[in-house]
């Protein structure tokens, strides 16, 4: 299945998404919104939050908006965590 064919993810994410390697639903799954998201900050693409929410949104079926307000904390904690994890 295409990353087209998820809400939330417009061209221009989509294009972010292939650059940093992230090509298929079924690997982006496998990653999880925040690990992929880290992944796109790594590969140098100039990633705002609202990738982060829009990921969690594509792969939970809710709005990247709602996201934002209701989960932008536990996803916030989700990602230092994760970078701390690469850092170490």
């Amino acid at each position: 299945m295409s990353l087209a064919g998820l809400p939330n993810l417009g061209p221009k994410s989509r294009d972010m998404l292939e650059r940093a390697g992230i090509v298929s639903v079924p690997q982006l799954r496998r990653l999880g919104a925040v690990a992929a998201y880290a992944q796109v900050q790594r590969s140098g693409q100039p990633a705002s939050l609202n990738l982060l929410w829009a990921l969690e949104g594509a792969l939970t079926g809710t709005p990247w908006q709602q996201v934002a307000r209701e989960h932008r904390t536990s996803l916030l904690l989700a990602l230092d965590g994760h970078q701390s994890r690469d850092r170490a």
